[in-house]
């Protein structure tokens, strides 16, 4: 009879995992960031997240992808303006209380682009409704 070989959990990097959690990486425990993470630490984070990671997922400082969504634009938008540095909450509710203008820009150009997807989708399911009867 043979036996098997015990199975290996498996792994990700710190990066992925921070993605995942939503969090920037770099503002993360060093422990967090210097090794593998795997998959039952993961689901460990997110089932009940420690201090730190509750800390960072409320206050930052955030990456890209939550920055974008918080402030209405797209990430290639954040890229425009030339906003390179991870934002805090805090720092995000202030741009949200006085605008710069490349803020309200790209708020409009991305308005813009929901409408515009909002408006083929309907085009879409239209024509689908059509070919349906």
């Amino acid at each position: 009879m043979r036996m098997s070989p015990e199975k290996t959990p498996q792994t990700m990097k710190a990066a992925t995992a921070a993605k995942k959690l939503g969090i920037y990486l770099p503002a993360a425990p060093a422990e967090f960031q210097e090794g593998p993470v795997t998959r039952a630490t993961l689901n460990q984070l997110l089932e009940s997240p420690p201090e730190w990671l509750v800390h960072l997922r409320l206050h930052g400082p955030h990456p890209r992808e939550v920055m974008a969504r918080k402030l209405g634009v797209s990430i290639s938008g954040l890229a425009r303006a030339g906003v390179t540095d991870a934002l805090t909450t805090e720092e995000i509710t202030a741009l949200l209380k006085a605008p710069p203008e490349w803020l309200v820009v790209e708020r409009k150009t991305q308005a813009d682009v929901r409408a515009e997807n909002r408006r083929v989708k309907d085009i879409k399911l239209g024509k689908a409704a059509l070919s349906d009867d």
